[in-house]
C-alpha cells in the first residue's frame, strides 16, 4: 500500500479524488516524518497543533494511571489519526502518548491549514473541512467504545463487550484481535493473569473459543444480551 492509498482510506480525505489530494498536500503545508519502533510520536502533556495521519506502520495511544501503570487507549493503523481531538481543541495539552509499535510513517497537517480558507481555492478544501468534523466524531466514538468496556463490572463482561463489538465490526463470529494477552489486559485495564484465567473459564463455559489472538464467540454468548 502506498502513501496515497493510506490517505484515500482516511476519513479526512473521503470524497476527494487522489489527484486533488496530491495537489492539496502542498497547500496544506503537509510534512512527513518517520519513526523507529517504540519511538514516541506524541508525549502525554505535549501541545499538538497538527493532525497526524498514519501512512505506514502502526502505533498505540497510551495513558499513565495515577499509579504509574500504562494503559492502552487505542491502536492506530494506516489511514488512522494521531491526536486529532487535541489538535482541534486549540491549546489543550495531549492527554495521552502515541508510540510507534513498528517502523512508522506519519503525515502531519497543521490544523490551521485545514481550518483556514484556501488561498488557491482548491476544489476539495471545503470537503476537507467537513471531513474534519466527521473525523473528530469518529475518534470520539472510538473512545466511547473503549469506555463501554471499562465501565463493565467484571472481567468477563469487559471481555464480552469488547469481543462483541469486534464481531459486529468484522461481521463474522471468528475474528482476530490486534492484541496479545498483555496488550489486551492493558486495553481492558485488568490484571493479565486474571484475564488469562477468565478466558480459560469462558472457554470452559462455552462462551468463546480462541487460539492466541484469534477468537470465536459461540452461540451461547451471541444470544446473551450483555448490555
Amino acid at each position: 500500500m502506498n502513501n496515497l492509498d493510506s490517505l484515500c482510506q482516511s476519513r479526512l480525505f473521503s470524497g476527494i479524488s487522489p489527484n486533488d489530494i496530491s495537489q492539496m498536500l502542498k497547500c496544506l503545508s503537509a510534512t512527513r516524518k518517520e519513526y523507529a519502533k517504540d519511538e514516541m510520536v506524541v508525549r502525554e502533556g505535549d501541545l499538538v497543533d497538527d493532525v497526524g495521519i498514519i501512512l505506514q506502520g502502526s502505533a498505540q495511544s497510551t495513558k499513565l494511571s495515577v499509579t504509574g501503570k500504562q494503559i492502552i487507549v487505542s491502536l492506530h493503523y494506516p489511514g488512522g489519526y494521531t491526536a486529532v481531538l487535541t489538535a482541534a481543541s486549540r491549546g489543550r495539552r495531549c492527554p495521552m502518548s502515541v508510540q510507534a509499535i513498528e517502523p512508522l510513517e506519519v503525515l502531519f497537517i497543521p490544523i490551521k491549514s485545514i481550518l483556514s480558507r484556501c488561498t488557491k481555492l482548491c476544489m476539495g478544501h471545503e470537503q476537507l473541512l467537513g471531513n474534519l468534523f466527521d473525523s473528530i466524531a469518529e475518534r470520539a466514538l472510538e473512545l466511547h467504545d473503549r469506555n463501554d468496556c471499562l465501565i463493565m463490572p467484571t472481567i468477563r463482561d469487559k471481555v464480552l463487550t469488547y469481543l462483541t463489538r469486534v464481531m459486529r465490526e468484522t461481521g463474522t463470529e471468528t475474528f482476530t484481535i490486534p492484541f496479545d494477552r498483555e496488550a489486551m489486559a492493558e486495553y481492558l485495564d485488568v490484571d493479565r493473569s486474571a484475564l488469562s484465567r477468565e478466558l480459560a473459564w469462558m472457554k470452559r463455559d462455552g462462551l468463546i473459543d480462541f487460539y492466541r489472538n484469534e477468537f470465536k464467540l459461540l452461540q451461547k454468548a451471541v444470544e446473551k444480551d450483555f448490555h
